[in-house]
């Protein structure tokens, strides 16, 4: 397993790369204006009203399939797949005419701030975002089918074709019109799902015409998704409020707002989606066969390497949040006012990502239980602090306000999560948990003061960028020759796994 994590910790890496090379152009051609918020609202809409329903379908639909296929062999979980992606198209032809009917009220629910042309133009951008959903719903289920089947490498590449699409049309629309923007994405995502097609009839799944609603299946599986979807809702709600007063804090706050989740999350991402999309199969069939000691052992684990990975890039982001985003934003349309809100905004992100990954890989736990419904009350605890602590925040820092109140909410709530799953299953190893983030709070501590110290040192003779890079690289040695000289016991395995790679080849 440790392998196959660290090959699409890479694969994701190099992605997230290319999904800078979008974020980059969009920012150098568009900088943080009303056009760039109108953009991306146009894609959060959709986006967030059909996360609704994807993620409850696709979070429940790995469980299930292996209990069908564990039970009645591999045909009838075919077979329910197809009737499943039916039932989802179904869903997306339904929000789609939704949309259409609704637009202008849907845009000033998402973006209260918008009038005039500025919500004009969002109207006529959502209406041709929305029909991704089709894209998005298939790719949801396609790609937990290929996770089932021990195929990772294809849905880890998924976002190549996606964000090289988008960097065209960002540069195409600069140059013609600006609708090529969000026509460009749209084709970006029916892309995504060209690509996987193939891996997928290579993986033995054949399409049936089946459609039934009341297949024993179906229901079984809803009563595991209703919990997810509600909890998914109030997560959206959570958005909702946020991106709602970001439209009505400045003009561009939605676009820095979003430069910012997508720093954070570019930090976080490779390491927190590379370990949970590796580990639920594997969970899930140890929920499923009583294995609760290799379970226990497997989750306890997975939440170490989110600490070991996440805790120094956390603690990286604060200290040169600056510095970051100037390296990548700020050029171009790029002004000083967005470079002082998005950093703000991204420093108070950087304290909530080890929670945000944690939360993840616990949740995942919960759902291979097929205990849906823990994460759900949890998720909306996280709402409803995080809606105070927006509105309280937020009128004394504005943008970065939202940032930190998500982070603490994130903090508390992946605390709480934790707990509940510690009552639930005994105990994941605390200890040693323990033991392992003191000294990785320790290393991490240190490389900060290093790179700090660093950075000012070369940004003495050298320009900010390049001083920049050298301190990343001088925190990457402190925090790997800390870490190992501490003993982690992830970093001995991780270790001995290299070594035991390079004597085979050897042999």
């Amino acid at each position: 397993m440790k392998k196959t994590v660290l090959i699409i910790m890479a694969i994701t890496m190099i992605s997230k790369l290319l999904g800078f090379g979008r974020d980059v152009a969009l920012s150098y051609y568009y900088g943080a204006s009303e056009l760039t918020d109108v953009y991306l609202i146009a894609l959060i809409i959709p986006e967030t009203l059909f996360a609704f329903f994807s993620t409850a379908i696709a979070t429940s639909y790995i469980p299930m399939y292996s209990r069908i296929s564990s039970e009645k062999g591999v045909e009838p979980a075919n077979r329910f797949t197809s009737n499943l992606l039916h039932i989802v198209m179904g869903i997306a032809i339904l929000l789609v005419i939704l949309v259409f009917t609704f637009t202008p009220e849907i845009v000033k629910l998402f973006a209260i701030g918008f009038e005039g042309e500025t919500l004009r133009l969002a109207v006529s951008f959502t209406r041709v975002s929305v029909f991704g959903v089709f894209a998005s719903g298939a790719i949801a289920i396609l790609t937990g089918y290929l996770q089932i089947n021990n195929k990772f490498i294809i849905p880890a590449l998924i976002g190549f074709p996606l964000n090289f699409a988008i960097i065209v049309a960002i540069v195409i629309s600069h140059q013609t019109d600006v609708i090529v923007l969000v026509l460009g994405t749209l084709g970006a995502s029916f892309l995504q799902l060209l690509y996987i097609l193939p891996s997928v009839h290579k993986s033995g799944y054949r399409h049936r015409m089946v459609f039934s609603v009341r297949n024993e299946h179906i229901k079984a599986m809803l009563i595991l998704a209703l919990p997810v979807l509600l909890g998914t809702s109030v997560n959206q709600i959570n958005t909702l409020v946020g991106r709602t007063l970001a439209s009505l804090i400045a003009v561009g706050g939605i676009t820095t707002l979003n430069y910012a989740n997508i720093l954070s999350g570019a930090l976080q991402g490779p390491f927190v989606s590379s370990i949970a999309v590796v580990i639920y199969p594997s969970i899930s069939r140890m929920a499923s066969e009583g294995r609760m000691d290799a379970f226990k052992s497997l989750v306890g684990k997975s939440v170490n390497m989110i600490l070991l990975l996440i805790l120094p890039a956390s603690i990286g982001a604060m200290v040169f949040a600056r510095p970051i985003v100037k390296l990548l934003f700020g050029n171009g349309a790029f002004d000083e006012r967005a470079l002082v809100m998005t950093s703000g905004a991204f420093f108070f992100y950087a304290i909530g990502m080890t929670a945000f990954g944690v939360r993840e890989v616990l949740s995942k736990a919960f759902y291979s239980l097929q205990d849906t419904k823990t994460p759900m009350y949890n998720a909306a605890l996280s709402v409803v602090l995080n809606i105070v602590l927006i509105i309280a925040l937020s009128r004394f820092m504005g943008i970065p306000g939202l940032a930190l109140a998500t982070s603490i909410s994130a903090i508390v709530c992946s605390g709480l999560l934790f707990l509940s799953l510690r009552k639930k299953i005994g105990s994941l190893g605390l200890k040693v948990m323990v033991i392992s983030t003191v000294k990785i709070l320790l290393a991490s501590g240190i490389m900060g003061v290093a790179a700090s110290l660093a950075f000012g040192w070369f940004n003495n003779f050298m320009s900010t960028n390049i001083s920049l890079l050298f301190a990343i690289l001088v925190a990457v040695i402190v925090y790997s020759l800390l870490i190992l000289s501490l003993k982690v016991p992830e970093v001995e395995e991780m270790t001995k796994l290299v070594k035991d790679k390079l004597q085979r080849r050897e042999v």
